[in-house]
């Protein structure tokens, strides 16, 4: 009975450390005084205004949106290609290739921006926001793996083998039967891999360059005390879009086990 009472104490205290700043953003988002601080001065609507008024934030915004899109989209079909490879064939050294392909998810971020700003500045690549979208599809694309490649090892085998059987093509059938199978995969998948690259700080700092993107912006406004309930306000929005799109990613998940028969062991939410 100890024991239990200590692991429900922890795991609510856990939960509140986690959550408390996270329900706090909206209340200083809609706080009409500039200090964060308790107590609150009044409701407002005005910091939401000015965000959608600032040039600069808006085009951090676009800038964001283009690479986690271009990111979220290069990284799934890099992942549908491993997943599929790793599932269903045999090759040489796979164990050790795939491996490699999943080493990002243990490696720092600060190394692999620190790695990549070398070796694009030693070749004299320039940094913009296509150089940042190199290093989310890089750090992006072990995550697909993980998520579809459960999607492809649900499959009945024989489906494709009798889809071979009746006369099509290993890739009409790779497009009219496997695909259709694990498409809630990918949808999960890209909106994993999009929620990823946009929250991402690291690699955006270094492979930027001049191009401010969301992240970016948001650590560069806290210098100034006067923008912070700006930065509140946009703080909630990211909050709300990130549940949002991760409660649709693991619908999408659980939809594509359910449909393939498979056994959930557990998801993102």
């Amino acid at each position: 009975m100890k024991a239990a009472r200590f692991f429900k104490g922890y795991a609510l205290a856990y939960l509140i450390f986690l959550y408390a700043p996270i329900v706090l953003l909206p209340l200083f988002a809609f706080n009409d005084g500039t200090i964060i601080a308790f107590p609150l001065q009044g409701f407002t609507t005005k910091w939401f205004e000015a965000m959608w008024s600032n040039a600069t934030l808006l085009k951090a915004v676009k800038n964001s949106l283009i690479i986690s899109c271009s990111s979220a989209v290069l990284a799934t079909c890099l992942g549908i290609f491993a997943a599929r490879a790793s599932t269903r064939y045999k090759f040489p050294a796979k164990g050790a290739i795939m491996g490699l392909v999943m080493l990002p998810l243990v490696l720092p971020e600060i190394i692999v921006a620190v790695s990549l700003f070398g070796v694009l500045l030693g070749l004299g690549i320039p940094l913009t926001i296509w150089t940042v979208i190199l290093g989310h599809v890089l750090i992006c694309t072990p995550y697909t793996i993980a998520i579809l490649n459960s999607s492809f090892q649900t499959l009945d085998q024989s489906l494709e083998e009798a889809a071979i059987d009746l006369g099509e093509t290993q890739w009409s059938t790779f497009r009219l039967i496997i695909l259709p199978l694990v498409a809630p995969g990918i949808i999960s998948s890209l909106l994993i891999s999009f929620t990823i690259s946009l929250d991402e700080f690291i690699i955006a700092f270094f492979l930027a360059g001049t191009e401010p993107t969301l992240p970016v912006y948001i650590f560069s406004q806290f210098r100034f005390p006067a923008k912070v309930p700006e930065i509140m306000a946009l703080g909630t929005i990211l909050v709300l879009l990130s549940v949002t799109l991760l409660a649709i990613a693991e619908y999408f998940r659980r939809r594509g086990i359910a449909k393939s028969g498979g056994k959930d062991t557990g998801g993102f939410l």
